[in-house]
Formats: structure tokens, sequence, C-alpha cells
């Protein structure tokens, strides 16, 4: 499950749980969404509360990514498990956006609010 929300000029997205690819997809319509107000979007994802994910969830993941290359300004990934980071990591390589892993929620939406 995921909640998506807008804090002034980003994007917020919190995974709860198992992430599948139909949270990915209600995540790629509230992304696209958003480049109808903006021409990049910030985002901060929050995955402190992610058990997993599907491996559908993980190809969709990379074809979103590469599509939308230049869509992104800055991306704060929220991790506490190095495996969560190393896949933000991962994703980094597919985008020109800035990409930062944090521990803290909080330091990442400021990071992601900053530029």
């Amino acid at each position: 499950m995921i909640g998506i929300e807008e804090d002034q000029d980003l994007l917020k997205v919190h995974v709860f749980g198992e992430f599948t690819v139909d949270d990915f997809k209600e995540f790629e319509d509230a992304m696209t969404g958003e480049l109808k107000l903006t021409p990049k979007v910030k985002l901060v994802l929050d995955l402190t509360q992610m058990s997993g994910f599907t491996i559908d969830m993980a190809w969709e993941d990379i074809k979103f990514t590469r599509e939308h290359a230049h869509d992104f300004q800055r991306i704060a990934v929220v991790s506490s498990d190095q495996w969560s980071s190393w896949m933000g990591w991962l994703n980094g390589l597919f985008t020109d956006a800035e990409l930062q892993v944090f521990r803290d929620l909080d330091e990442a939406t400021a990071w992601a609010h900053a530029s």
C-alpha cells in the first residue's frame, strides 16, 4: 500500500508493506498529474515502512524511470535499510536527477525543497 501527498512543490510517496505493481501504477498516475503542473518533479520516497516489493513492480519501476529520465529534479529516498538505499542509488543511474538517501523524513523533505 502507498500513500501519496503533495507538499508545496514536491510529491511525497510513503510505502507501507509490500510495494506492488498496482501501488506503482498509482504512483505513475500521481507523477503524470504532477508533470502537468511543473516541468520537473521533486520526489520524496519514504521506504521506511516497506517490507519488500514484487518483481513486476521492480520491472515497472525500471521502465518508468527510463521513460521519465529527465522529468525529476530531485529524488530523496528515505530508508533505514541498505537494500532500499541501494535500489534508490541504482535508479539514480537511469535519471539525471539529483538523488540522495536519508534516514530521516524531515531531512529528506528539507533537502528536496531546497533547490
